[in-house]
C-alpha cells in the first residue's frame, strides 16, 4: 500500500518540524509550505490530507480553503485546519474545512484526527 501524502501550510516552523516528524514516524509522506500564496501550487501534488493554519503570512487559510473546496480537482481533499485563534472554528467550518484543531494541540489528539480524515 501506498504511504498517505499529507500537505502541510503553516508559517511557523517548529509546527512544521514537530508535525512533520511525528506524521513520518508514523509512516505518512509529509510534504509542506511555510507560506499561504503558495498552497495552491503545493495541492497539485495531490495530498491525501491538507493540515492548514488560518493566520499564514498575509494569507487567510479560510480563503485558500473556500478555493480549493470550490475547484473540482480538490474538494474531495480533507482539510484540517488549525489555529492558535479560539473563537474561528466555525468559520473555519463554514470555510469548507473538514475539522479544526486549535493550537497547541497534543500529538495524539491530531494523530486521532488525522485517521479519521483519511479512513
Amino acid at each position: 500500500m501506498e504511504n498517505k501524502k499529507i500537505l502541510i501550510a503553516d508559517d511557523d516552523e517548529g509546527i512544521v518540524d514537530a508535525v512533520t516528524m511525528i506524521l513520518e514516524v508514523m509512516g505518512y509522506e509529509v510534504e509542506h509550505t511555510y507560506d499561504g500564496g503558495t498552497v495552491i501550487d503545493a495541492v497539485k501534488s495531490k495530498p491525501d490530507l491538507i493540515m492548514l493554519d488560518i493566520w499564514m503570512s498575509g494569507h487567510d487559510g479560510r480563503d485558500i480553503c473556500k478555493a480549493l473546496k470550490n475547484n473540482p480537482d480538490y474538494k474531495e481533499i480533507p482539510i484540517l485546519m488549525i489555529s492558535a485563534s479560539r473563537d474561528i472554528k466555525q468559520s473555519a467550518l463554514d470555510a469548507g474545512a473538514n475539522d479544526f484543531m486549535e493550537k497547541p494541540f497534543e500529538m495524539d489528539s491530531l494523530l486521532n484526527k488525522v485517521n479519521l480524515l483519511l479512513n
